[in-house]
């Protein structure tokens, strides 16, 4: 019984420690070695989701992330823009898209300290900011942007 407790709380603290390094990055073409650099620096117990968009599927390369992280690549050839629309794939489209749509299905439990790091171009980044904030209630302090986007308060 007592191996059995021993067990269960080794459990529960390795459970712990992934919530506490659960993340969800982004990048583009732009950011890839911001990305991988990044990347490297989490622990290897580290958990989350890694959405990179791309213009063509020939931009697809072998990203190295901790075994616990999904990466999906984006191509925007293989997209469409706005629903309906009939127009191409904009730049940041499909990555906020993606991002808004995991985090509004995998962000739903407030004890989850999930990390955001928004590596992608601006207009991205600012829907998925904006998403994040004001319809998810993300607190900022757990976002990260480029500071040159402005998209955060200065102080955190």
């Amino acid at each position: 019984m007592e191996a059995s407790l021993d067990s269960r709380s080794a459990r529960a603290r390795r459970r712990a420690a992934r919530r506490r390094s659960h993340h969800l990055v982004t990048a583009d073409e732009n950011s890839l070695v911001d990305l991988e650099l990044f990347l490297s620096t989490l622990p290897l117990c580290a958990s989350g989701r890694v959405f990179i968009e791309v213009p063509t599927v020939q931009d697809i390369r072998v990203i190295e992330a901790p075994a616990r992280m999904t990466v999906t690549w984006l191509a925007r050839e293989q997209r469409s823009g706005a629903p309906g629309s009939g127009r191409s794939c904009a730049p940041g489209e499909a990555l906020a898209r993606a991002t808004c749509a995991w985090a509004d299905e995998m962000l739903c439990d407030e004890e989850d300290a999930t990390r955001v790091t928004l590596l992608g171009g601006y207009l991205g980044s600012a829907d998925i900011v904006d998403h994040l904030t004001s319809r998810l209630g993300v607190e900022a302090g757990r976002i990260s942007a480029p500071e040159r986007f402005g998209l955060l308060p200065a102080e955190r």
